[in-house]
């Protein structure tokens, strides 16, 4: 008898739901709808009872539940948070010349696969922050720096201080935007991401040059310049990164690095660094900061003990991109002119790294020969001794910047 009134409770319960048009609660009796999808109904995501999708979210489904209300956002799937197509593309003209299964087993931690990867869990919905950016925007892809967090080395001994998504970092100068409390969305907002374009907002849809200033007021700089060439405060740099691959456990216990989750390599790199940008031409033939994505060299540490390659170059690339560290202020005029190492033309007698002597082929990573950039290229030599003729024009610019400097100093000296 007990049992016929429980089973005849819960019909009544799903015909009274039913009735009202959706009988969900029923059974999900912990679920509990909140943030700013608080007053829609299960099916309005789930689309029918009979054929309930459970993440309505996922690229997989083409994001069903979602695109009915947020047209078009699904396309955010087509694009590279999702694709990753750039890396998969550098893979295969690198690592995977030695290695076939390379990506599969070193880069599928991070990419874009449902909605809900950005804003919250599937019942609370939130609007993502910078903090939620960076859980994959993060180590040495642009985002983290946002923030004022540079790679730590990886040696195990680097392994220290604060920690943020298994990660562990340098102390940097943060974005005077993030110091301002923008979000990430202030400049890349959801149509921009979905549509395949890095931003919404340019430099100058927010701010308008002051002629005033000195640098703003040389031509060349207005039109030649991407502003964050020179308001770009510091760049994380990798210059050297090497994938060590091991076919046995025991051989990686002579390496002190910090471990890789698929167990068979171990990475590193020569050098990095947290200075002011190289700087190359982007596609618009504008003064860009550019990086190493990257100097990419592979050892098999089973065939090197029998006399095989060891640290073999597999590519040598560059990307021009946008440090998210900008600041009111620049570096000096002599931080790029007369400054031939910024633009990968580094004289000799001024090399302190010998990468070719360690048998890393290349004669510096701040010389152009056996490098490129695959989306725009380096500054040409002419070009450069173009740009550092001590032209009567410079030569005012330059005493102005000083007179200016000079003038702010006694100021500031003033009791």
């Amino acid at each position: 008898m007990t049992n016929f009134i429980v089973i005849f409770s819960l019909l009544l319960a799903l015909a009274a739901t039913s009735f009202a048009g959706e009988s969900c609660t029923v059974c999900h009796v912990s679920v509990r709808l909140s943030g700013v999808h608080k007053g829609v109904p299960c099916l309005g995501c789930h689309i029918s009872e009979s054929a309930t999708v459970a993440n309505p979210g996922a690229s997989a489904y083409g994001a069903i539940g979602c695109k009915a209300c947020h047209k078009g956002h699904e396309r955010i799937f087509d694009h590279a948070m999702a694709k990753r197509s750039g890396e998969k593309q550098f893979v295969s003209r690198s690592y995977a010349k030695v290695d076939a299964a390379f990506w599969e087993k070193n880069c599928t931690g991070c990419h874009l696969q449902s909605c809900t990867d950005c804003h919250g869990s599937g019942h609370n919905i939130l609007k993502p922050l910078a903090v939620d950016c960076q859980r994959c925007h993060k180590g040495y892809f642009v985002g983290w720096d946002y923030a004022g967090r540079a790679p730590r080395e990886d040696n195990n001994r680097y392994q220290r201080g604060a920690e943020i998504e298994g990660e562990r970092f340098l102390k940097m100068l943060p974005d005077v935007h993030f110091s301002k409390g923008m979000e990430c969305s202030a400049c890349h907002s959801m149509q921009s991401l979905a549509s395949g374009e890095k931003s919404s907002q340019k430099c100058r849809g927010c701010h308008k040059p002051d002629l005033k200033i000195v640098e703003h007021g040389i031509k060349a700089h207005m039109e030649r310049l991407e502003c964050y060439a020179c308001h770009a405060a510091w760049g994380a740099q990798e210059y050297g990164t090497f994938y060590l691959r091991f076919r046995d456990g025991a051989s990686k216990e002579d390496f002190d690095l910090k471990g890789e989750k698929n167990g068979e390599y171990l990475r590193s790199a020569y050098l990095k660094s947290q200075d002011a940008p190289m700087l190359g031409l982007n596609s618009r033939g504008k003064v860009s900061p550019i990086r190493p994505m990257f100097i990419a060299y592979y050892t098999d540490i089973l065939t090197a003990k029998s006399g095989g390659d060891e640290n073999r170059l597999l590519g040598a690339e560059w990307r021009t991109y946008m440090p998210h560290t900008i600041q009111r202020g620049t570096i000096a005029c002599e931080g790029c002119h007369d400054s031939p190492r910024r633009f990968l033309l580094e004289a000799e007698s001024a090399r302190i790294f010998l990468p070719k002597k360690d048998g890393m082929v290349l004669e510096s990573f701040w010389q152009q020969q056996g490098q490129k950039v695959v989306n725009g290229s380096f500054m040409p030599l002419d070009r450069y001794r173009k740009m550092n003729e001590r032209t009567m024009a410079k030569k005012r610019a330059e005493t102005k910047k000083w007179q200016n400097l000079l003038k702010n100093v006694e100021t500031s000296s003033k009791p």
